[in-house]
C-alpha cells in the first residue's frame, strides 16, 4: 500500500517549510523522497459507471476527484503574459510575451510576414524586454517604423535596436551600476531627436524613489544623463508629444491617491530649444471633484483625446478643446472605456486610418462584458462590431485592420487581428495570431462556462457579481445527493477585476469536479466609481464580507457544499482569503499566494507606488491593526497554505513567514513554500505547477475529503493531512 515517490524540480531553488521541517534545494536538479500512499489504492468506496444517452457511459464518482487532461503541466504552460503592442513601419506587429518556459522571460516578437508563418523573436536570447517602474511594469517598448527602444530587464537599462538588423542592442542610458534608474511608457520626440519617457530613480532612496518626466538625446556620440522636463510629483505617466512637436501631455498625481483615486492630465509647450516653456492643466485640477483622467492620444490631426471619469463616475472619451480650454463628452454612457492604471501602456482605444479622421476604435466594458466598437466623433455615435470576444484589453490600429489583446470564455488570452470592411460598418474576418495556449481546443469538451450572478451583500438592497463555474467533466458525474466543494476567489489589487475569460487555471479545477467562482467584491473596476468606491476606508471588510456572502448565497442555492467552501487569492486577494479566514467562519480552509497579513508591516515595507494605498482603503492605525489577520492569529481555526517569492518588493516574504509562524505556534495546520528567483507573481513554469497541485492537494485532503486522481508528490504537511484522511475513511467504513 505504501510506495516511494519522488519530487523533482528541474531549475529552481525553493524553500518549503512544515511544522518546523525546512528543506532548500541547490540549483539545478535534485531529488527529495518523501513517503507517500498510492493514490490507486486510496479512493473511498469504488466508482459506478451509468448508461446514459446514446450508450456513452459516464463514471460516478466523488466531486473533486475526477480525472482530466487539463494537467498542471497544460496550466503551466498557459501562463503565458503580454506586455504591450506597437505596429512597426512595415505594418506589422510586434509585443512583448513572457514565456514561463524560460523563467518568464518578457520577449519581444514579430508578426510573421506570412499569415501561416511564426512569430519572429527580434531580440537576443540574453535581454528581456520589461521594466520595473512601480514594481508592476508595463511600456517597456516603442516602435518607430523599425527603430526599437526596449527597457531590458536585468540591467533596467534603456536599449536601441534595428528590427531585422544585424547588430545586438545599443544601450542609451548610463551604466548606473545596478538596477536602481528605471524607464517607461516612452515615445520618440522627432522633432528634438530624442526619447521621451517616465524615469523612476532609486539612486537615493529604494523605498521612495523619485519620479520624472526626462529626454534622452538620440543623434549623440556619447550616452549622457537624462534631461529632466517634468518632476516634482510623486508619480507620472504617458508622456505624449504631439504629431508637430510642439505640445506635450502627461498625467501626474501625488500620495495618498492612487491614479483611480485622483490624477490629473496637463498640457505643455515646447519651447525652440526643447524646454516646456508653458503649462496648462487639462483635467483633474480641481480639488473638490474627483476625477481620474487617463489615456492622453493626440490624433493624427493634433487634437488632444483622453479618458475620465468626471461626469457620471464612468470612464469615458473626451476631447480637448484647446481654444476655450474646455473638454467635452463624446459618448457619455455608464460604461467603463479604460482600466485602472495598474500598468504603464494601456491602449484601450486607437485612431483609424480613413477618410475624414472622426473614427475611433475602442471598447468599453459594462456588466461583465467588454464590447468593440467604431466611434465618430463628430456625429457622437458608436457602432458596436460583432465579435466573439468578451474580453478586450488593449487595441492598436494597423493598416487596414486592428490588433486586439482579447479573450473570450472559450478563448485564452490572445492576439487577434480583425479587418472591417470598407465603411468600418462590419467585421469582414478575423485570425489569431497569437495565444497564451495553442492547445485549448482539444480541451473544450472539458470547459465550464462562467455563469454571471448577482448576490444580495450584507448591506440591505445592494448587489455585488461574481462569475461561478459550476464542476464539468464529460466523463464523469457524481452522486446525485453530493453538492461539490467550492474553491472561491478574490483577486488581487483590489483595485482590479474578475473577467470571466478562459483562464486553465479555473478548467483545472471544474474539471476535476470542483465547482469555482471569481468574484468582484465591492471596491471592484468595471462598474463605475460608486461601485469601486465601497472599498474605501472598508478593504477587509466590504471585500471579506462579499466574498462570504457569495459562498452562502451558492451554498443556499444547492448549487454547492456549504460543508466544502474554501477560499484563495494573490497579492490583495490573498489578504482578503486571510481576513476571511480570521474575522468570519464561513471558509473551510484558504491559500494565500503573496498574500498580505500585516498592514502596518505592508506600510513599512512596500514599494512606493502603493506604499499610501491603505491612506485610503484602510485608514487610521487602529484600523490598521484590526484588519490585519496576523494580530488575531487566536482567531484562525482551520487550516492555510501559503506560497510566497523571495524577491518580492510588494509584499516582502517577511509577510508569509509571520503568519506561518504564528499559526504554527498555535497549532494550526499552516504550510509555507518560498521560492527563489520568483518577485510578486510566479513566472517559472515549474513553480506555476508545484503552486497549483499542491493547493489542489492541500484542499482535497482537508477540505474535500477524497483523493485527488493525479500523481501529485505532497510535502510532508500534507502526506500527514493524508495519513489523518485514510484513518478517517477507515473508521467512517468500519462504523
Amino acid at each position: 500500500m505504501a510506495a516511494l515517490a519522488a519530487i523533482r524540480w528541474n531549475s529552481g531553488p525553493y524553500f518549503c517549510q512544515f511544522g518546523g521541517n525546512f528543506i532548500r534545494s541547490s540549483k539545478g536538479r535534485r531529488r527529495f523522497s518523501l513517503k507517500s500512499m498510492a493514490s490507486s489504492s486510496l479512493s473511498p468506496g469504488s466508482s459506478e459507471s451509468l448508461q446514459i444517452g446514446d450508450g456513452a457511459q459516464k463514471i460516478t464518482a466523488p466531486y473533486g476527484s475526477w480525472k482530466s487532461p487539463i494537467s498542471s503541466d497544460v496550466v503551466a504552460g498557459a501562463e503565458k503574459r503580454l506586455g504591450g503592442m506597437s505596429v512597426t513601419g512595415d505594418g506589422r506587429l510586434v509585443w512583448i510575451e513572457s514565456r514561463p518556459e524560460e523563467s518568464g522571460r518578457a520577449v519581444l516578437v514579430k508578426e510573421p510576414q506570412e499569415p501561416e508563418g511564426k512569430p519572429i523573436d527580434i531580440i537576443p536570447r540574453d535581454f528581456a524586454a520589461r521594466t520595473l517602474v512601480h514594481e508592476y511594469g508595463g511600456g517597456a517598448f516603442a516602435v518607430d517604423g523599425n527603430a526599437l527602444i526596449f527597457s531590458n530587464y536585468k540591467d533596467q537599462r534603456l536599449y536601441q535596436h534595428i528590427i531585422g538588423g544585424d547588430k545586438v542592442p545599443t544601450p542609451i542610458t548610463p551604466d548606473f551600476g545596478g538596477p536602481v534608474v528605471r524607464f517607461a511608457d516612452g515615445m520618440i520626440d522627432h522633432r528634438f531627436k530624442r526619447y521621451i519617457t517616465v524615469m523612476e530613480d532609486h539612486r537615493q532612496s529604494s523605498i521612495n524613489a523619485t519620479s520624472s518626466i526626462i529626454a534622452i538625446e538620440l543623434d549623440g556620440e556619447n550616452i549622457v544623463e537624462p534631461k529632466v522636463l517634468v518632476s516634482g510629483r510623486d508619480f507620472y505617466a504617458a508622456p505624449r508629444v504631439d504629431p508637430a512637436g510642439k505640445r506635450m501631455a502627461w498625467l501626474e498625481w501625488e500620495h495618498p491617491n492612487m491614479h483611480w483615486d485622483k490624477a490629473e492630465l496637463w498640457v505643455g509647450y515646447f519651447s525652440e530649444d526643447g524646454k516646456l516653456v508653458k503649462r496648462i492643466c487639462i483635467s483633474g485640477e480641481n480639488p473638490a471633484l474627483a476625477e481620474s483622467p487617463a489615456e492622453p492620444k493626440w490624433s493624427p490631426e493634433g487634437e488632444l483625446f483622453f479618458i475620465t471619469d468626471i461626469s457620471g463616475g464612468f470612464w469615458n472619451i473626451y476631447k480637448w478643446n484647446e481654444s476655450e480650454n474646455k473638454v467635452e463628452s463624446l459618448y457619455p454612457l455608464n460604461a467603463e472605456f479604460t482600466r485602472p492604471l495598474w500598468i504603464f501602456g494601456i491602449n484601450s482605444y486607437d485612431f483609424v486610418d480613413c477618410l475624414g479622421g472622426n473614427q475611433i476604435v475602442c471598447s468599453y466594458r459594462k456588466n461583465g462584458q467588454s464590447f468593440l466598437g467604431i466611434l465618430d466623433h463628430s456625429q457622437t455615435s458608436f457602432n458596436v462590431l460583432d465579435i466573439p470576444f468578451t474580453d478586450i484589453y488593449n487595441i492598436v490600429s494597423g493598416p487596414n485592420c486592428l490588433y486586439l489583446e482579447s479573450a473570450s470564455a472559450v478563448h485564452p488570452l490572445s492576439i487577434v487581428k480583425v479587418i472591417l470592411t470598407e465603411e468600418l460598418t462590419e467585421v469582414a474576418s478575423y485570425s489569431i495570431i497569437w495565444s497564451s495556449s495553442c492547445d485549448t481546443n482539444r480541451f473544450m469538451p472539458y470547459f465550464s462556462s462562467p455563469e454571471v450572478i448577482e448576490f444580495p451583500t450584507e448591506i440591505p438592497g445592494q448587489t455585488a457579481f461574481a462569475f461561478f463555474y459550476p464542476p464539468f467533466n464529460p466523463k464523469y458525474q457524481a452522486h446525485n445527493d453530493e453538492k461539490p466543494p467550492l474553491l472561491l476567489k478574490g483577486h488581487s489589487g483590489p483595485t482590479a477585476e474578475a473577467r470571466g475569460s478562459l483562464e486553465l487555471y479555473i478548467q483545472y479545477w471544474t474539471s476535476r469536479g470542483w465547482a469555482f467562482v471569481d468574484v468582484n467584491y465591492g471596491g471592484s473596476t468595471g462598474y463605475g466609481r460608486e461601485y469601486r468606491s465601497r472599498l474605501l476606508g472598508q478593504w477587509g471588510i466590504v471585500d471579506v464580507n462579499d466574498c462570504c456572502s457569495c459562498a452562502r448565497f451558492l451554498a443556499d442555492k444547492g448549487k454547492v457544499d456549504g460543508n466544502r467552501l474554501c477560499i484563495m487569492g494573490k497579492s490583495a486577494g490573498g489578504y482578503t482569503s486571510l481576513a476571511a479566514l480570521a474575522f468570519k467562519d464561513t471558509f473551510k480552509a484558504g491559500a494565500s499566494l503573496y498574500g498580505v497579513a500585516d498592514l502596518a508591516l505592508l506600510n513599512e515595507e512596500t514599494h512606493k507606488f502603493e506604499s499610501r494605498y491603505t491612506d485610503n482603503l484602510i485608514g487610521s492605525e487602529q484600523a490598521l491593526y484590526q484588519r490585519s489577520p496576523i494580530n488575531f492569529v487566536d482567531k484562525f481555526t482551520c487550516p492555510v497554505i501559503l506560497f510566497q517569492g523571495l524577491e518580492d518588493k510588494v509584499v516582502p516574504p517577511d509577510q508569509a513567514r509571520k503568519v506561518y509562524q504564528a499559526l504554527k505556534e498555535k497549532g494550526i495546520p499552516v504550510a509555507l513554500v518560498e521560492f527563489e528567483g520568483e518577485q510578486h507573481g510566479f513566472r517559472k513554469v515549474e513553480n506555476i505547477k508545484f503552486a497549483l497541485e499542491q493547493q489542489m492537494l492541500f484542499f482535497a485532503r482537508l477540505v474535500g475529503n477524497f483523493e485527488p486522481a493525479d500523481e501529485i508528490s505532497p510535502i510532508k504537511f500534507l502526506q500527514m493531512c493524508h495519513i489523518r484522511l485514510i484513518n478517517t475513511w477507515n473508521a467512517a467504513k468500519d462504523a
